[in-house]
């Protein structure tokens, strides 16, 4: 059982939390695009990469309940580096439903009243987007480092 919860958790990572730091990373520069651009089709690709944030967002939360069902299985709860993988996600999902997604509602709320997006703008939303996937990083780092865990790898 351990084995499939694993795979069950891994494959949802990579198919739900991957198409969110693609799209979160392409959206800043191409909301700045937009201006210079057919408008209709820029702004088709700006919600397109908005929508497939917000769906995957919510397609995520099945990674860390499969994470915590896998975890309970192997009984490594109590380990520091699930605990931290734990933390680390969580500020990874908050940062996503805090900033990233509200930001990218803004501009595309500009966007389609016409109005100029400002470039400070979307370089925060990216400095929120590079924190989200940084966090990412990190705990795919320590599900596969697993420092102090006794499971043999």
């Amino acid at each position: 059982m351990t084995k499939i919860l694993l795979t069950l958790h891994v494959l949802a990572a990579i198919v739900a939390v991957g198409p969110v730091t693609v799209a979160a990373s392409m959206f800043p520069p191409a909301a700045r695009r937009v201006p210079a651009t057919d408008g209709a089709v820029a702004q088709g690709t700006v919600r397109l990469l908005h929508r497939i944030c917000r769906v995957y967002a919510g397609v995520g939360v099945s990674v860390p309940v499969l994470g915590l069902a896998t975890a309970l299985a192997m009984g490594v709860l109590g380990s520091g580096w699930l605990i931290t993988s734990i933390a680390l996600t969580a500020a990874a999902a908050g940062i996503l439903i805090a900033f990233v997604l509200p930001r990218q509602e803004e501009l595309l709320e500009q966007l389609g009243a016409e109005k100029a997006v400002e470039h400070a703008a979307t370089a925060r939303l990216a400095m929120f987007t590079g924190m989200f996937n940084l966090l990412w990083a990190t705990v795919t780092v320590l599900m596969i480092v697993r420092p102090g865990s006794t499971t043999g790898a």
